[in-house]
Order: C-alpha cells, then sequence, then structure tokens
C-alpha cells in the first residue's frame, strides 16, 4: 500500500491512500483520519486500507481526487520519536576523517544512532529556512522505516516484522555546527534542523525485490541546482534495518509511528557519486588534496528521488526543495 499526508492545516494532515500510478488518492476519515492514528491501530485498520488501494487500482474508489504531490506534509508531519543512524560504514568512515575525529569504537558492529526532532518534519516541497549561509547547509539522503509498537529487546529478525513503512529522506544538517556538538558526547542539537520526507510512504512489499531483508537496494539520485550529485545505492547498507530498530528498541520499547532512518546513503565506488556535500568535500581532500566544493547558498535547490534498478521511478516521489533564509 501506498500513503501520503495531505496539508489541511492540522498538526497531523489527513491520510490518503495513493493508487500504484501516482495519479490518485482517496482519503480515508472512516478509517484512519492521520498516518498516525492508522500505525496505532495497524491490525484493525489494514484490511479495510487494502480494499481502498485495490479500489483505487481498479478505478472504483469513491471520492478519489487527483493526487498532487505539491500538496503533500510529510507522510507524518510528527512522530514520537525520529532515531537515525549510521549504517553506511563508508560514509562513516570518511566523516571520521572530515571532522578528524577518533574512530568510533565497535563502530563495525554496534550500530551507531541519534535521536533528532520528530515535531516538525517537512514536506517534499518545502521551502527549507536556515538562519546563516555560514552554518554549512548541507543535504542528506536517506532512507528509513516507520515502526508499529516495538518491544523492548527485540531481535533484529523478529524487529523486521514491526516495520510498518519504508520511506526517503532528506536529513538537513548544518556542518559548521557539527564538530562542537559531536566533541561535547551528548549528540546534534543545533546541527540538525527538520528533517524532510518524499510524499509516499510505502509497505516493504511495494519495493518488490528491491526490499532485500531490510535494505533498500534502490539507488537514490541526488541532483544540486538541476545537475547530477550522485547515485548511491542502498544495498551497500552494513546494518540492516531490522538491526537498526532492535538497537533502538535494547533497552527501551518504540512506540507505533517510531521512524529509524539509515543515515546517509554511501557507496564504496567513487563513481557512485555522493548523497550529502560533505562526503563529497573529504573525497575531494583524500583524492586531490584539497576540498573545491562549498555548502549550500541560499535559493540553492537539492532534488532527490529513488530509482528501481531496472530504470523505473521508484514508489516514494521526489524530494524538491529550495533554501531560503530563515
Amino acid at each position: 500500500m501506498r500513503f501520503a499526508t495531505l496539508k489541511d492545516g492540522s498538526l497531523d494532515g489527513r491520510l490518503v491512500v495513493v493508487s500504484h500510478d501516482g495519479t490518485r488518492a482517496a482519503a480515508v476519515p472512516h478509517i484512519a483520519p492521520c498516518l498516525l492514528d492508522a500505525l496505532q491501530r495497524w491490525d484493525a485498520v489494514q484490511p479495510a486500507l487494502q480494499e481502498v488501494q485495490d479500489a483505487l487500482d481498479a478505478g472504483s474508489a469513491a471520492g478519489a481526487i487527483g493526487f498532487d504531490p505539491q500538496a503533500c506534509a510529510a507522510p507524518l508531519p510528527r512522530s514520537p520519536q525520529w532515531l537515525d543512524g549510521s549504517a553506511f560504514l563508508n560514509h562513516g568512515r570518511l566523516m571520521e576523517q572530515a571532522f578528524n575525529t577518533p574512530p568510533i569504537p565497535d563502530f563495525d558492529t554496534v550500530p551507531v544512532m541519534y535521536q533528532g526532532a520528530s515535531d516538525d518534519f517537512l514536506g517534499p516541497h518545502d521551502d527549507v529556512p536556515l538562519p546563516d549561509e555560514a552554518h554549512g547547509i548541507d543535504f542528506e539522503g536517506e532512507y528509513g522505516v516507520v515502526c508499529g509498537a516495538v518491544p523492548m529487546g527485540v531481535s533484529p529478525e523478529a524487529a523486521l516484522g514491526c516495520v510498518r513503512l519504508v520511506v526517503q529522506l532528506n536529513d538537513w544538517s548544518l556542518r559548521a555546527l557539527g564538530p562542537h556538538e559531536m566533541k561535547t558526547g551528548f549528540g546534534f542539537l543545533q546541527a540538525k534542523p527538520s528533517t524532510a520526507f518524499a510524499p509516499v510512504a510505502v509497505t516493504p512489499d511495494e519495493l518488490g525485490d528491491a526490499w532485500q531483508h531490510g535494505l533498500v537496494a534502490m539507488p537514490l539520485h541526488v541532483q544540486w541546482n538541476g545537475e547530477r550529485f550522485g547515485e548511491p545505492d542502498g544495498r551497500e547498507m552494513n546494518f540492516h534495518f531490522g538491526q537498526l530498530v532492535a538497537h533502538a528498541a535494547r533497552t527501551r520499547r518504540l512506540s507505533a509511528g517510531t521512524i529509524v532512518g539509515s543515515g546517509t546513503v554511501s557507496n564504496v565506488a567513487r563513481a557512485a557519486g555522493s548523497a550529502c556535500i560533505a562526503e563529497r568535500r573529504v573525497i575531494e581532500k583524500i583524492d586531490e588534496g584539497a576540498v573545491r566544493t562549498g555548502f549550500m547558498r541560499f535559493a540553492d535547490r537539492v532534488r532527490m528521488q529513488a530509482m528501481f534498478p531496472d530504470g523505473r521511478e521508484g514508489p516514494f516521489g521526489a524530494i524538491e526543495q529550495r533554501v531560503v533564509r530563515g
């Protein structure tokens, strides 16, 4: 199934089911007014939501409307919790070089994760208001999962069974603020503005063979100001989403609607390009001896869209955003 949330002036927006061809949608207030409510009552509402999906695809859904990604908020405009990992070890090792930080203990065997703000997610076409270009404005293309209720101490395999939806996201970063916060040992705060999401959240089965035991095996195509920036593939993720969710739930249960991110999609092969500017900059420093690429400026734009390996557009839709002075 495919879901989106339309802006309606409320905090949680209006849940719609989206047709597989991406042209139509149907609101489902009689089933669940918002996506968070649906996640909290998933077992009870899933059959009825599937009936709406089937009717949409058959062209027989009552009250169907044209689907407009421009009218979308994030699939979850707010959630109980947002936890972001660093599951692509290639990216993590490059960032250690970029920030000149010592190697993280057990980095290869224990996932790294921080808790971000979950009260104000951005929609796929929302402008990104930020205070100062000098903060080092950077995009970060990622995949993520949205969970149902997760019990404390869950195993990685059981945690995969708690995954309800898969999402594509842009975890904005302010790189000039990051080093100080990392050295405090308390994690990110000011360095992490509101995260943005592609318009459509999908159940894992919608990915077909591209959902590989908790990995999103799809290239994420990133453009900056209309120019190709990279298309790193999610199949090189070193910890699958079951492992990330289990790590987060080791000492506490997770509420339905918790979102867990993969961290920046990153590939070992340089030809794949990057999904964030900081990674390109450190690669330039390593390979060429000097950094050539600056960070984003006001009015710059970024576009991200996952694609199936055969070249078809992915089910999430695109993130297309502009940075503006806040």
